[in-house]
């Protein structure tokens, strides 16, 4: 049900963009309009979240490890210790390095199945193999596409460009790697959420959704290359527009519907963005588990929601509940006198309420 509504809702994303520019006519609003409030709520939105996270106290040293801690000096640890439970900075930025480029906590992922009453664990590394395939390949295309918004085009983006088309084809443009890859590593996503019975109980819409509106999307993007042809000169008048803040609809040029079903599909997931599962591609830089260093016992890590408690000693507090410590059976401590109190002889009591943050 929940793959079926995502994809319902596809549908009418894609139905919009072809009433309007197909059979209305709009080519201004969903050539400039749309994509220029959707980049604005993509920008206010993202700004948002990072500055929410920003702003988020870490109560704790909660590193995600399973490696050795760094303890006496002549105890050695080993590169893959440094990395499971790193101590210094310069760890820590590598063990994020290794985790954002490479995904090394999912090439280290375990299946886990039951077999009768036994509990195996086995090897998951075609869900790396998916992941790898789908994020590096986006990364590659939206690199890619800088060629459209920029005049000259950087050489660097003109060598990835050929490096991503060396395979060449008789008679066709030439094929990118990077659209195939992205469709078998979308694909793969895409029916593991099917296939697999515990993933897909475990499945929602906004599980669903992204995968089918970046599906789309690619999809749009290779038939434009490959079978429904577009005016390319009047896509970069129109892209460099939108660059600069100088947009225009080139007159007299037929771009083509399905360019703009792309960019409508398009400046909706930018929308979309900030407010889904996929912001955690910059979530991931804040999250206390990967990016705190596990030197808890070198560095005192202080409670950022620390606040000031009144101070009882021992003979204070003993004078103040006597009473209900001598009705308890609470032996009384006669000979304690105020001046002769050592700070180890002390309590610190908590009179007033939490605050409504640690309450909750």
């Amino acid at each position: 049900m929940n793959a079926l509504v995502s994809f319902i809702i596809l549908g009418i994303l894609l139905f919009i963009p072809w009433l309007g520019v197909g059979v209305l006519g709009w080519e201004s609003l969903f050539g400039i309009v749309i994509p220029y409030v959707c980049f604005l709520v993509f920008v206010i939105g993202l700004i948002y979240r990072i500055v929410c996270w920003a702003k988020s106290p870490v109560s704790y040293k909660i590193p995600t490890t399973c490696g050795q801690q760094k303890s006496l000096p002549w105890i050695r640890r080993s590169l893959r210790d440094r990395l499971e439970s790193p101590f210094t900075t310069w760890e820590v930025v590598l063990r994020m390095f290794l985790e954002i480029v490479f995904f090394r906590s999912l090439f280290r992922n375990l299946r886990a199945d039951l077999q009768g009453k036994r509990l195996i664990y086995g090897s998951a590394k075609w869900l790396w193999l998916g992941a790898i395939l789908f994020h590096w390949s986006f990364f590659i295309i939206l690199l890619r596409h800088i060629r459209l918004f920029t005049n000259p085009v950087p050489e660097i983006i003109q060598g990835l460009d050929y490096l991503d088309s060396f395979i060449q084809s008789f008679g066709v443009p030439p094929v990118y790697i990077t659209d195939i890859l992205i469709l078998a590593g979308l694909t793969f996503l895409l029916l593991r959420r099917f296939i697999d019975s515990k993933v897909s109980y475990l499945s929602y819409g906004s599980d669903f959704f992204p995968l089918f509106l970046i599906l789309a999307i690619v999809i749009t993007g290779v038939l434009m290359r490959y079978s429904l042809k577009v005016d390319l000169y009047a896509v970069k008048q129109l892209t460099l527009g939108l660059a600069t803040f100088n947009p225009v609809i080139p007159e007299g040029a037929k771009i083509g519907t399905i360019f703009y079903i792309h960019l409508f599909l398009v400046s909706t997931l930018a929308a979309y963005f900030p407010f889904s599962k996929l912001v955690h591609m910059v979530g991931v830089f804040f999250s206390p588990t990967r990016n705190m260093a596990n030197n808890n016992r070198a560095v005192r890590h202080v409670n950022p929601w620390e606040y000031p408690v009144k101070h009882y000693t021992y003979y204070e507090y003993q004078e103040k509940f006597k009473d209900k410590m001598i009705e308890a059976g609470i032996p009384i401590d006669e000979e304690v006198q105020p001046e002769e109190e050592h700070e180890w002889y002390s309590l610190y009591i908590i009179e007033s309420k939490l605050p409504p943050k640690i309450k909750s």
